[in-house]
């Protein structure tokens, strides 16, 4: 059995091969967004931790998750954890706008990816997770 088949979470190297294999396994338009993703995430946020959970769902955290990436036939999302508290000047969110919490990203394939705006959403994310952690 796979690693994290079973629900158990990874994290680091575990996690990372396995997204790298997820990645790698979408073999068209959405493995490159989440790649790209992935990249602009490690970009935002160089001690960001990568992890496996909930049978096969990339997360990405520090101090606490800060956002996933699932990848669905029409697009990839990234939902994030606290959403609704992050300042999404870029306008950014266009997905789970209801509820009082999270917040996510619906990439659709040939949309262009606003990278600093990404960026610095993720790295607010992470600055929310430091503050209620008091961690600052």
């Amino acid at each position: 059995m796979k690693a994290g088949a079973t629900g158990e979470a990874l994290s680091g190297v575990e996690a990372g091969k396995l997204i790298d294999e997820r990645i790698a396994s979408l073999g068209d338009w959405r493995g490159e967004t989440l790649a790209r993703v992935r990249a602009l995430i490690h970009e935002a946020d160089p001690d960001v931790l990568e992890e496996w959970k909930w049978r096969g769902t990339p997360v990405w955290s520090h101090a606490g998750i800060v956002c996933t990436g699932e990848t669905y036939k029409a697009y990839v999302k990234l939902t994030f954890a606290k959403g609704a508290s992050l300042p999404d000047p870029a306008g950014l969110f266009n997905s789970s706008l209801e509820g009082n919490t999270r917040r996510a990203i619906d990439i659709p394939q040939g949309a262009t990816i606003d990278e600093a705006a990404l960026k610095a959403l993720f790295r607010a994310g992470v600055e929310l997770n430091l503050s209620k952690k008091g961690k600052r």
